[in-house]
């Protein structure tokens, strides 16, 4: 007997004392198919990190069957029939095979692993199993589902992105910019954007049991927002919710977001750190129930994280509904403040690059800070979204409170635009009298202080205001203070007086 069939044997007996011992992090185990115990025989041994990580999961311990008999709000999945699952599956805990052999003839990764049609990537269309309307608010109202294509599609935000990550090289006493590469992509714009993810063909590996045929991924790994995977559907149900527990727990701590919104464009997470909110977050957060459904404002937490902002079900002490839960991010959202030149309304359609300005470009503002009207939301949905994040608010703040935050930060944002413009202005005079070429908006250095104005320190004072703490965010920490000290240096490279005040 070879070696690797005796060292096969010995740890095919090792997982019979392995498997049992780890149903104890689960509430109760459910009824595993044998599909799934098939899969956990082996992969209990050669990736044991990922069957115990799935093993604590709320999958490993219940079936759809027992989910849907939670009481509405206590529900954690959105179908409404253990038929909808169809066949065992809505009987058995949500296992290896339930998720990796779902929907085989969509996904081009499928292959024959072990007797099984099995797929590397589980992507919103199989979590839709169970999670329907989750997923079908993800990709229908959601930037986030089309973070790839509104990076890759728009021509404005692909020139960024490539100045920023191609490399440059010295060629013939020249600095030449050479295109970025996948490996970079994947690890700056990409990694959060989300890849496309190709199958590119077979391969074969050795492995304790046997040769094995396993598929060779392009754009893989990852779990960025907008991941185009390769059964055709968008984004990654992974990106807030790791896997393999896929805890709720996990995606309602700021963390998660920080991974994408941090400084210096998107400082969500910086200024969440240095508010109230994070710091009583950081000091009550071992109080807190991250796990319950409903989310009870004032028993199971105490002050807002990303998710009770933006996606939670929340809930008065005594039950009573503050707001729904969702998966289009946007959903309490009225106005878009990071990414762009001004502030504007947020889109009517969660894919960007179909947006065209009055001047024709893939924006929906043109230079001189005119909103594109038509692919923005009208002032009632604006009303509509901003009573539905205020409601939050109402949760813990009197009216007073909640209307001057909201009427402060509509000034801020207005007095940053303004600033903007003049800044805009100032680069616009600069293409005129060529000091810059406008061939490429971001690679001279006039053109790079320009940007900055808008990408990093307007930014930096809408969060700021917005998020209600941080104001040094808003003064000196990439704020106001480099937005002047920036807008005297474009103010010098166009010779333009300053003029005494």
């Amino acid at each position: 007997m070879s070696c690797r069939i005796t060292r096969f044997l010995v740890l095919t007996f090792l997982v019979a004392l392995i498997v049992p011992a780890t149903d104890s992090f689960a509430e109760a185990a459910a009824p595993l198919s044998e599909a799934t115990e098939e899969c956990l025989s082996c992969h209990s041994l050669f990736s044991p990190g990922v069957t115990l990580d799935w093993r604590r999961s709320r999958h490993a311990s219940n079936t759809v069957e027992t989910a849907l008999k939670r009481k509405d709000k206590e529900r954690r999945v959105s179908l409404t029939s253990v038929d909808e699952v169809g066949g065992i599956a809505g009987y058995v805990a949500v296992g290896c095979a339930e998720c990796h052999t779902a929907n085989p003839d969509s996904h081009e990764d499928t292959f024959l692993h072990n007797g099984y049609r099995v797929h590397v990537v589980v992507t919103p269309a199989d979590c839709a199993q169970c999670h329907p309307v989750e997923a079908k608010q993800y990709k229908a109202q959601n930037k986030m589902a089309h973070a790839h294509g509104n990076l890759r599609k728009n021509p404005f935000y692909h020139s960024l992105a490539e100045t920023v990550v191609g490399r440059r090289e010295i060629v013939g006493g020249t600095l030449k910019r050479s295109p970025s590469t996948l490996a970079t992509q994947m690890d700056t714009c990409y990694g959060c954007h989300g890849t496309q993810v190709k199958m590119v063909g077979l391969k074969e590996i050795e492995t304790e049991m046997d040769v094995m045929k396993v598929p060779v991924l392009e754009g893989w790994p990852n779990v960025g927002v907008g991941r185009v995977n390769p059964d055709g559907s968008l984004g990654s149900c992974s990106a807030c919710h790791p896997r393999h527990a896929f805890s709720i727990k996990v995606a309602r701590q700021p963390y998660v977001c920080s991974r994408c919104h941090l400084q210096p464009d998107v400082p969500a997470w910086n200024v969440y750190k240095e508010s109230k909110h994070g710091n009583l977050f950081n000091t009550m957060k071992e109080y807190w129930d991250f796990d319950a459904v409903p989310w009870r404002l004032g028993r199971d937490f105490h002050a807002p994280t990303c998710a009770t902002c933006h996606a939670s079900l929340i809930v008065d002490p005594e039950g009573a509904l503050i707001a729904e839960r969702t998966h289009g991010y946007g959903e309490r959202l009225w106005t878009r403040i990071f990414g762009l030149i001004y502030s504007h309304p947020q889109p009517i359609d969660p894919d960007t690059s179909k947006i065209r300005n009055k001047d024709g470009q893939p924006l929906p503002t043109a230079f001189d800070g005119e909103p594109a009207k038509r692919f923005l939301i009208n002032k009632a949905v604006q009303r509509e979204r901003k009573k539905a994040m205020q409601e939050v608010c109402h949760g813990c703040h009197s009216t007073m409170w909640v209307e001057k935050h909201f009427e402060k930060m509509d000034g801020t944002l207005a007095d940053v635009d303004k600033q903007v413009r003049a800044a805009t202005q100032l680069m616009g005079q600069a293409w005129r009298k060529g000091l810059a070429s406008r061939k490429n908006l971001f690679d001279e250095p006039i053109e790079i202080v320009w940007t900055e104005q808008w990408l990093f320190f307007a930014n930096s004072i809408r969060y700021a205001s917005a998020m209600a703490g941080a104001p040094d965010y808003a003064s000196f920490h990439n704020g106001w203070w480099q937005m002047q000290k920036a807008i005297q240096e474009l103010r010098k490279a166009v010779h333009m007086k300053n003029a005494a005040q």
